[in-house]
């Protein structure tokens, strides 16, 4: 893989998410911090401001918040091929299983203080695949030491240090989970 082609790892939040783009050899190649949702919509509308409102408007809420996060992620992803141009893939954590509807997991304690993390991980994923590129999926709990032997390094915080050191801030723990993530996700990506 050359220099100019990477993996994307993503570590997501409510509304945000950071990209680390690497090389298979885990050399970085680009990092960015991007809205996965327009301005004036809540980030949060299954768990928070849905609960607020009647059950038809929590759901119309939801479905505009989703509109948005698709089209940002398409935004996020053509901002981050100007910088890489050949992307091999995604890697975006796991996502839980939910109730099938938006109704269903506003109403349901469980599925709603997840379900918008979930719906801004399948907005990454749906805007990678329109692209072909392969989505990996990753268990957070998991990823860095499978990092760690990816790279065959005995001490992956010390390798992470060096590369924060080499690139400086901002490099925090979603930067270092979203490299990770890349890194692991590397050896499955095709040429």
């Amino acid at each position: 893989m050359s220099k100019n082609s990477g993996i994307i790892g993503v570590s997501d939040h409510g509304g945000w998410a950071v990209l680390v783009t690497v090389a298979r050899d885990g050399t970085l190649l680009d990092r960015r911090r991007v809205e996965l949702v327009g301005e004036g919509l809540p980030r949060l509308p299954h768990h928070s401001e849905g609960q607020r409102l009647p059950l038809d408007e929590a759901v119309e809420l939801v479905e505009r918040v989703r509109v948005s996060a698709e089209r940002h992620a398409v935004l996020a992803l053509n901002a981050v091929t100007m910088a890489v141009p050949r992307i091999l893939g995604v890697a975006l954590r796991k996502c839980q299983q939910l109730p099938p509807t938006i109704a269903e997991r506003i109403k349901d304690y469980r599925a709603q203080n997840v379900a918008d993390w979930v719906m801004y991980r399948k907005a990454v994923a749906s805007a990678a695949e329109a692209r072909g590129w392969p989505v990996h999926w990753y268990d957070a709990k998991s990823v860095l030491g499978a990092a760690r032997q990816a790279l065959r390094v005995e001490d992956l915080d010390a390798h992470l240090l060096q590369v924060r050191r080499t690139v400086g801030p901002p490099w925090d723990k979603d930067h270092k989970l979203a490299m990770a993530a890349a890194i692991v996700a590397g050896p499955a990506a095709v040429e």
